[in-house]
This record gives C-alpha cells, sequence and structure tokens, in this order.
C-alpha cells in the first residue's frame, strides 16, 4: 500500500503535488473563500489557465512538502 501522499489534481495523474492552485467561484463562493486544486509541475500550467479563463483562479503557491 502508497503511503499517503497528495497527488495533482490533474485526470489520472499520480505525480506528487507541488503547487496549490487556490480558487474561488463569484457566483457561488464569498470573495474570501478558497478552494484548492493540487497541481504537479507538468499540469500546472493548463490547470491554472483553465481557472484562469474562468475567472476562478486566484493564486497559484507552492504546496508545502
Amino acid at each position: 500500500m502508497e503511503p499517503d501522499r497528495d497527488i495533482c489534481s490533474a485526470k489520472d495523474c499520480r505525480a506528487d503535488a507541488v503547487w496549490q492552485l487556490q480558487w474561488n467561484n463569484p457566483k457561488l463562493h464569498t470573495p474570501d473563500r478558497r478552494k484548492t486544486w493540487l497541481a504537479c509541475d507538468a499540469h500546472r500550467q493548463s490547470l491554472a489557465d483553465f481557472l484562469g479563463a474562468r475567472g476562478f483562479l486566484r493564486d497559484t503557491v507552492p504546496h508545502p512538502s
């Protein structure tokens, strides 16, 4: 059994998460609410682009190891 670890939120990706993409949907969430997707280096930009195109991305920060 694999130890508990944080993995990338991209579909079918099992890589370790190294980034947190913090976002919210302004139609559903208060301005201070942040939801988080985790990303590996390979998927950071594609996930950020997806959220950014919808106006949801608020910040991208390193994920604590």
